[in-house]
């Protein structure tokens, strides 16, 4: 097999979710950095490690070569196969895998950073056992992203961190010689308590490490529960709070809870009894086996690594509407200053507001 050669102009990437902002793009410079790179060594990247490919970008130009491919998000699967069908690339040309995986040993690993450290982290932990004692783990950003944080994540995990020069805004961190360390999944897990009524587990990289997200706390003190709702659904379900608030209400109901990203489900896994609870890992509601619920509850997402984006919130919305009941209703909280009433009266006949404070404000939709 040949050594690896990069060509930019290769293949057309599109964005799944797709956007409107045309600002918004499938790769960027430090992607290109990346491969760049890899074309200056002379082994073959085989079997290569790529971590937060989110489009494809890096996986189709490595696709010759079998990556294995780390998924954290459903969408990012899909935007993956999308493109590799798009560009005439077999899927099996691919290997996916979890972030919980055992991945197969290699001498390269790709990760673009992640906005989140403690995803960088969690990256790292994965690859640094699979790579062999002479390999090297290719970390990417953009200039303008760069926390000194960075450094001393890696340095817990590679004897040898170098950073290269800037290119197109862009800089590598090359990591070598990897330390042997506690490689327990136990040593990446948060403990966030609750009042004196819990303590919530996740693991690293999943939304609002450090205590539970204010904004879904005042959820929880202000959600309206009926008492007679069967089916609910706890939507960008995050570590499984606000299933586990509707849980203490309706101890008998089926409760689904549905998020976009592979930790955030198995994290909620860690703090709900699996009687007459379903964990979903996916990003539309229409792939889930129930299609009606009495009640759905959710803090939706709006930020997308360094993206502020509420079209993913929006699409959400739209897709509730075909999945509630005819007596059901849907309840959500968001920061005040993304107008969220504008767009859900146009996709909702009544929409109400439960609660606000200064920062958070809670609709009901019907």
């Amino acid at each position: 097999m040949s050594t690896f050669s990069f060509q930019p102009a290769n293949y057309k990437i599109k964005r799944y979710p797709s956007t409107s902002n045309h600002s918004l793009k499938s790769w960027s410079a430090a992607d290109e950095y990346m491969l760049q790179y890899l074309s200056d060594l002379e082994s073959t990247p085989s079997h290569a490690i790529i971590c937060n490919d989110r489009f494809g970008y890096l996986g189709c130009h490595l696709s010759p070569f079998s990556p294995q491919v780390v998924i954290n998000y459903k969408s990012q699967e899909k935007a993956i196969r999308l493109n590799l069908e798009k560009n005439g690339i077999a899927p099996e040309k691919l290997s996916f895998y979890t972030p919980l995986d055992t991945l197969q040993d290699t001498t390269i690993a790709l990760i673009r950073i992640p906005k989140s450290t403690d995803l960088f982290e969690w990256f790292l932990h994965q690859v640094h056992t699979q790579i062999d004692d002479k390999g090297e783990v290719i970390c990417s950003f953009m200039t303008k992203y760069f926390n000194p944080q960075l450094l001393k994540v890696a340095e817990k995990y590679f004897e040898e961190v170098e950073q290269s020069k800037a290119w197109k805004k862009a800089r590598l961190l090359i990591l070598k010689k990897p330390k042997k360390i506690d490689t327990s999944i136990t040593s990446l897990v948060h403990q966030l308590p609750y009042q004196d009524q819990k303590v919530f587990e996740q693991y690293y990289g999943v939304f609002s490490a450090k205590n539970i997200d204010y904004a879904t706390q005042f959820f929880m003190e202000n959600m309206l529960i009926e008492g007679n709702e069967n089916t609910v659904l706890d939507l960008a379900s995050g570590n499984g709070v606000l299933a586990w608030a509707a849980r203490q209400v309706l101890p008998n109901a089926d409760i689904h809870l549905m998020d976009d990203a592979h930790l955030a489900v198995a994290s909620s896994q860690r703090n709900l009894s699996s009687e007459k609870t379903s964990f979903h890992f996916e990003d539309h509601i229409e792939d889930l086996p129930v299609k009606q619920f009495d009640l759905i509850v959710s803090n939706p997402p709006f930020h997308f690594e360094h993206e502020n984006n509420i079209e993913v919130s929006i699409g959400l919305f739209q897709q509730v509407k075909k999945a509630l009941s005819p007596t059901g209703n849907f309840q959500l909280v968001a920061n005040k200053h993304l107008n969220y009433k504008t767009h859900l009266e146009k996709i909702f006949e009544k929409v109400e507001v439960v609660q606000e404070n200064d920062k958070f404000i809670i609709y009901q939709c019907r």
